[in-house]
């Protein structure tokens, strides 16, 4: 029993340390992947001084972080200071714990699912997670006691709260369709066909309010430079700024992780391996957010609260009257 157990918690161990490794890795030559495309879409060159065709960049920036005084404001709340950086990368990484990277492979003689943590209500995870990141705006631009950071904060919240519903919504019939809330089983259930084939209004809705989670042009009024300086993370400097920085671009690699497991058959596809296929996937949807950036203007923050409200919520509700009727019809 005892060394069941610690094999167990080896191969526990060794899932994470490799998901982690990968997903930081992404996410990080996922700044200098939108630096240069950004830089292509508007004719110019993008990052090329530092190593060859600017691949070194990241190191410089990561030193340059490293290196930046970190400021704390007069009047801020240290201890809320301190933990709202975290709080938005740490949840965002708890959900790919859920997502499934491929099948079953053997390993120390035996079969060892590729997902870390497997559970029947992953869907209800994942939305619990997603809703906790919205304290690390809010605690974020309250701490600071600045009133650009708090008015990001207030902005940041009402809209990530808001698309949560739309965004919740898109998923009901994606377990309608599958039976159950376990991502493995949601990708199991798209062996003959990707649920974006039945479902791509749901798919069309999560998307969007998934651009809109992360605060990405054109939701990124909660930062609206012109507007707030920086938003909610005016006052972040340093390493603390770089969380806040990690966790945006963390977010865009589990958007596509999620987009891939909900609507594009997760990790299946034929002739390469499902972890290959999933990544593939994952990729399509980063690139996407990068284009959004280099082509649309920000929204007014009436305009964002009505395209939530007054469209994609009763599109989303519409949506799963009509995926039941027609379930209930062909059974």
């Amino acid at each position: 029993m005892g060394e069941e157990f610690l094999l167990g918690l080896t191969v526990l161990v060794i899932k994470s340390a490799v998901v982690l490794l990968v997903v930081l890795t992404l996410a990080a030559y996922m700044v200098l992947f939108e630096r240069k495309l950004l830089g292509r879409m508007q004719l110019r060159y993008g990052p090329n001084r530092v190593g060859p065709y600017g691949s070194l960049q990241l190191l410089a920036d990561g030193v340059k972080l490293l290196l930046k005084e970190d400021l704390v404001p007069d009047g801020a709340d240290r201890v809320l200071f301190f933990l709202a950086p975290g709080i938005l990368t740490f949840t965002t990484l708890a959900v790919f714990a859920l997502v499934p990277f491929g099948g079953n492979i053997e390993l120390f003689g035996r079969t060892v699912p590729l997902v870390i943590g497997d559970t029947d209500i992953g869907v209800l995870v994942f939305l619990a997670l997603s809703s906790i990141g919205v304290y690390s705006v809010a605690l974020g631009g309250w701490a600071s006691n600045n009133k650009f950071s708090l008015i990001g904060s207030v902005r940041g919240v009402a809209q990530m709260v808001s698309y949560e519903l739309p965004l919740s919504l898109s998923l009901v019939p994606v377990f309608m369709l599958a039976g159950s809330l376990s991502l493995t089983d949601i990708v199991d259930a798209q062996a003959d066909y990707p649920f974006i084939l039945v479902q791509p209004v749901a798919a069309l809705i999560f998307f969007v309010c998934g651009l809109a989670e992360s605060k990405r042009i054109p939701f990124d009024i909660p930062e609206g430079e012109n507007e707030l300086q920086a938003g909610f993370h005016t006052e972040y400097s340093g390493m603390r700024f770089a969380l806040f920085f990690l966790g945006e671009y963390v977010n865009m690699i589990l958007l596509g992780a999620l987009m891939a497991v909900f609507f594009l058959g997760g990790w299946r596809g034929p002739w390469l391996p499902g972890p290959v296929w999933l990544l593939l996937k994952i990729m399509i949807v980063p690139f996407l957010l990068i284009w959004t950036r280099g082509t649309l203007p920000r929204l007014r923050y009436d305009q964002l609260m009505h395209f939530c409200w007054k469209i994609l919520m009763p599109l989303a509700l519409v949506n799963v009257i009509v995926t039941g009727a027609v379930m209930a019809a062909l059974h």
